[in-house]
């Protein structure tokens, strides 16, 4: 170390926190770590704030969990590259925390630490023949056919009958890709080995199960609803699933997005089935009871048919229903998983904490102790429920007890923006930057330009990293 650097730590150590921005690191660039940054920025204090991201790309969930025939939702893109545009903000992509820095690392160069870390892992459903060969994650699917840099570039697509396992936005997501051509998504971003393996996709039919009712479904209605707009997706209801109690109909005069949910779902229970190739059934009131097979491989699919209690909830009537199909997906929720150097709930699926400050353990007077200057912000905070948007509320709650507890935050070792560059560049790591994504961005929307698409993703993580990298004069 030189003279004058060890003179500028030294400088940077002995500043005052009012005499220089507040520096905060923020683990995750997906959306609930750049509403994280934005609500730090609003609150009028000065701040310096990094975003630290796994990939070499911004956004999480939007590039890696939407569905690429989302262009509404992906739409939130907008909002949040002008967050990532304000000086404030540094992106510093490609970095995995725990491996390329830890905690300690951060703990040199920040006042705090915000973890946005997310769920990209599939919740365990407990039946028989969950493992089976052809019983998969949908969050692994979702993964695939979003261009993850870090899973495999094949998907065994050899089913002509499909079930998919939950209720939800997510079940509806998979249900959809795995029903439509690999044409009709052609005009997306999804990469050419996508394209390619959706084309060959030998799936017919595609059947959605749901333990509960119609009330009871957690679809959205535009979503639902978008399912009926392919001209190669027939949507099947059966009459005898459409049954409320009185709390579904409770549910159904208290939200108006319940009640639409219900309505679409009659309406396609009560209508002629017409001719369209590919056949979607939604079914309810079937409870996932074991997942059949023969030789190590899926070969059918054995549920309980439930019946509502008058609470909104299920009872089993003990009559089992058979289905064939030849694979499984389950949508039955996303995990966090465990973040090093941080208290985890297994059983929750998120860090322990209090409005966003992490809990180190309880004190003896039964009072949470939390470790200092750490906290948490969306899934990881809360558990993977609600919307996109439902994340700025946990970045507010979160960020107002950050600056309320500053004045007790200990003083970085060197709070010197330039600190954290260094280190990475002493360790030779490759990280991107937000100019790299304005490159990659720019890359990634010339391919698809000969084809008339918006973008052709980049799914290698070398090919992002060299996409972007400042041109060589």
């Amino acid at each position: 170390m030189t003279d004058q650097t060890t003179a500028d730590t030294a400088a940077a150590s002995d500043t005052t926190s009012a005499d220089r921005p507040l520096r905060v690191a923020i683990m995750g660039a997906g959306p609930a770590g750049i509403y994280a940054a934005d609500a730090l920025m609003k609150s009028g204090e000065n701040v310096s704030i990094d975003l630290f991201e796994r990939m070499p790309a911004p956004f999480g969930l939007i590039r890696y969990g939407v569905a690429p025939d989302h262009p509404r939702i992906k739409g939130i893109v907008t909002a949040l590259h002008k967050v990532l545009d304000k000086p404030q903000v540094r992106l510093l992509g490609n970095i995995d925390y725990g491996t390329d820095i830890t905690l300690d690392d951060l703990r040199r160069f920040y006042d705090a630490v915000i973890f946005s870390t997310g769920a990209n892992a599939d919740r365990a459903l407990k039946i028989p023949g969950i493992d089976l060969d052809g019983s998969y994650g949908a969050a692994d699917f979702v993964s695939w056919y979003d261009g993850h840099p870090d899973v495999p570039r094949t998907w065994p697509l050899d089913a002509e009958k499909v079930a998919v396992l939950g209720v939800g936005n997510v079940a509806l997501d998979v249900a959809r890709v795995l029903a439509k051509t690999g044409d009709e998504l052609l005009p997306t971003e999804i990469p050419a080995n996508v394209y390619e393996g959706l084309k060959a996709n030998k799936a017919l039919e595609v059947h959605v199960f749901g333990r509960r009712g119609p009330a009871q479904a957690k679809f959205t209605p535009l979503e639902l609803r978008e399912l009926d707009h392919s001209p190669n997706i027939e949507v099947i209801v059966d009459p005898e699933d459409i049954d409320y109690d009185a709390a579904s109909e409770d549910a159904r005069r208290n939200s108006k997005q319940v009640d639409m949910v219900a309505n679409t779902l009659q309406d396609w229970a009560i209508r002629d089935v017409g001719e369209r190739p590919h056949k979607l059934f939604l079914h309810f009131f079937e409870s996932p009871h074991e997942v059949l097979g023969d030789d190590g491989k899926v070969v059918g699919l054995r549920t309980e048919r439930t019946q509502l209690d008058g609470t909104g909830n299920v009872k089993g009537t003990g009559k089992f229903n058979d289905w064939d199909v030849q694979a499984v997906y389950r949508a039955v929720g996303y995990l966090s998983q465990n973040i090093s150097k941080l208290p985890f709930d297994d059983q929750a699926g998120v860090v322990p904490n209090e409005a966003g400050r992490v809990v180190a353990d309880d004190t003896a007077e039964g009072k949470a102790r939390f470790m200092p200057a750490t906290y948490v912000t969306g899934w990881i905070k809360r558990g993977p429920v609600g919307l996109i948007g439902h994340t700025k509320g946990d970045a507010n709650e979160t960020v107002a007890n950050l600056l309320e507890d500053r004045p007790a935050f200990a003083q970085p070792e060197d709070a010197r923006e330039d600190a954290i560059i260094e280190f990475l560049e002493e360790k030779n790591h490759p990280y991107t930057t937000w100019q790299g994504w304005y490159r990659l961005d720019a890359h990634e929307r010339a391919l698809g330009e000969p084809e008339g698409r918006e973008r052709v993703k980049v799914v290698e993580r070398h090919d992002m990293l060299k996409a972007s990298e400042p041109d060589k004069a």
